[in-house]
């Protein structure tokens, strides 16, 4: 898979009320595997625990194998645009009258509430290195591993 399609990444899409700045988004690496995926796989979700093993690595699910609840927040809805289509410098697909508010494959990214509550002044970046992750993450048997970039929210 090509990185130009992605180049400029993936920015969530903000689903926290209140807010106004999104909290996720996709590196063009990270977002070129995850475009990868939903083809091999389907649908796609990311949840992030905090807990032992792999708990700090952002973890890729098919969507709905990994049951959310109250205790889990959702952080941003990523938007890999219809299959096939390319990308503008801000991450939008450049497909006419296909934008983030289309929702054409979006993958929401969600965290527990109690990691959340440690990370809450973050904005997190998905990115993806060599190396073998966590055997559950769908990502582990391409021989690389999510991980996450953070910086202090604006």
């Amino acid at each position: 898979m090509s990185l130009e399609r992605f180049a400029a990444g993936v920015v969530g899409r903000v689903v926290i009320a209140g807010e106004s700045s999104p909290r996720v988004e996709l590196s063009p690496a990270a977002a070129a595997l995850v475009d990868r995926l939903w083809a091999a796989h389907g649908p796609l979700m990311f949840h992030q625990s905090g807990g032992c093993c792999d708990g700090s690595s952002p973890m890729c699910y098919p969507a709905g194998e990994f049951v959310t609840s109250d205790a889990d927040v959702l952080l941003g809805e990523l938007d890999l645009g219809p299959a096939g289509v390319g990308r503008d410098a801000s991450g939008r697909s450049d497909a006419p009258g296909s934008d983030l508010d289309r929702g054409t494959r979006v993958v929401p990214f969600w965290m527990s509430a109690e990691q959340f509550a440690y990370w809450r002044h973050t904005h997190l970046t998905v990115d993806v290195v060599p190396g073998r992750g966590s055997g559950f993450s769908l990502e582990a048997p391409e021989g690389v591993r999510f991980l996450i970039r953070s910086r202090l929210m604006e």
